[in-house]
């Protein structure tokens, strides 16, 4: 029974060795710069920040799709560099020999890119997934309408046109009457 056992664990970390590998189909690169991002308020990269990265990548395959079986056990990672940078898949939960599809983890991460970032204290430009475009973030809108600063500009124009003319006027009549004095 216990020789069952051993090879059937040693089945699946062979397995498991052969799914999470760089440039497999379904792994994705990710590259973290905490140094950058917080500075002198950095924190290491241990086995529980991995542990946290694991959690969040299940939660939001949880999130995703409706099967709620994914667990922090069906995230794999591999190659973890002292840089903080790694290769990680996906796998069912039904059948841990098979990697979810790389487009069902890339939308679970876009959908859930915000929730991610905010569990590291990192940005886009600062927790990078290689292989998945950095979402956009929502316009700007302006505190003050567009249209009433044009209002603005265009009203200013007009009385700035009326003090002129008035002013013009008003020198044009005294040369004017300055003239008719002289003789």
């Amino acid at each position: 029974m216990l020789g069952v056992l051993l090879l059937a664990f040693s089945v699946v970390s062979v397995a498991s060795a052969e799914l999470c590998k760089p440039d497999a189909q379904n792994a994705f690169k990710v590259r973290l710069s905490i140094k950058t991002a917080l500075g002198d308020n950095a924190y290491a990269w241990d086995a529980n920040e991995e542990y946290l990265f694991k959690a969040m990548i299940a939660f939001t395959m949880r999130r995703y799709s409706s099967k709620s079986t994914t667990q922090i056990s069906n995230v794999l990672l591999c190659n973890v560099t002292d840089r903080v940078s790694f290769w990680f898949v996906v796998t069912d939960s039904s059948k841990n020999t098979t990697t979810v599809p790389g487009s069902e983890v890339e939308a679970a991460i876009r959908m859930n890119r915000n929730r991610i970032n905010s569990a590291f204290l990192l940005s886009d430009k600062t927790l990078q997934f290689l292989k998945i475009s950095t979402t956009l973030s929502p316009p700007v809108e302006p505190s003050t309408p567009v249209w009433l600063i044009v209002f603005g500009v265009v009203l200013s124009l007009i009385v700035a046109g009326i003090v002129f003319l008035v002013v013009s006027g008003i020198q044009q009549r005294k040369k004017y009457i300055g003239q008719w004095s002289c003789m």
